[in-house]
């Protein structure tokens, strides 16, 4: 945890994660370690029970938009990510994969997170690797889009449907102008009538 930085704990909200490679080196820039950190993502949130709204790996470092473990701490959720995924990833001779501390801010309303999980889903395309947020496989983009599911289970409007419409306490119907939340714009009348979702679209 960085030195200065206050962040409250369990507090029902979700949180903003950036964690880098160490010294910020492309050490994730391949398929196969791309690959590598979604599954051990999707391990490790089935192990401590935290829900994943968003998650984006890019070459040098890795976003997620999480909520509380139910069986420990943040923290503690994210160093066993990070061991998990050194430990597969890490070459002959690295002494490190990941840089030792991890950024992270909370997140408490509809509005932020939407704007976080367009951020992570454009990084990419920021960046110049693909021309489109759908171009890049290894994100929550193509849930939000298409409703797919992918390695990672994602908790969106699309998931609790899948339950039945039993939603999390975060993703309850928001009071203001009838939104459903989780959803990109395009899907939310489709999710309140219990329609499926569509099959392409802008997604978040």
């Amino acid at each position: 945890m960085a030195k200065g930085l206050i962040r409250h704990r369990q507090c029902g909200c979700f949180h903003f994660v950036t964690f880098s490679c160490y010294r910020r080196r492309p050490l994730l820039n391949a398929a196969t370690a791309y690959g590598v950190f979604e599954r051990e993502l999707g391990t490790v949130r089935e192990r401590y029970g935290f829900v994943v709204a968003g998650y984006v790996p890019m070459p040098e470092h890795v976003q997620l938009l999480v909520g509380d473990p139910q069986r420990s701490l943040l923290s503690i959720a994210l160093q066993v990510l990070k061991q998990q995924t050194s430990r597969k990833l890490k070459q002959r001779g690295e002494t490190r994969f990941w840089q030792r501390r991890y950024y992270g801010f909370n997140v408490h309303n509809h509005e932020k997170r939407v704007e976080k999980l367009r951020y992570m889903h454009r990084n990419p395309v920021k960046r110049g690797l693909v021309a489109k947020p759908e171009d890049w496989p290894w994100s929550s983009f193509r849930h939000y889009a298409t409703s797919r599911l992918g390695v990672v289970e994602i908790e969106s409007q699309w998931t609790a449907l899948r339950r039945g419409n039993q939603l999390t306490e975060h993703l309850r119907y928001a009071e203001k102008d009838g939104r459903v939340c989780g959803l990109p714009p395009f899907a939310r009348k489709k999710a309140k009538d219990g329609a499926p979702g569509p099959r392409r679209g802008p997604g978040v």
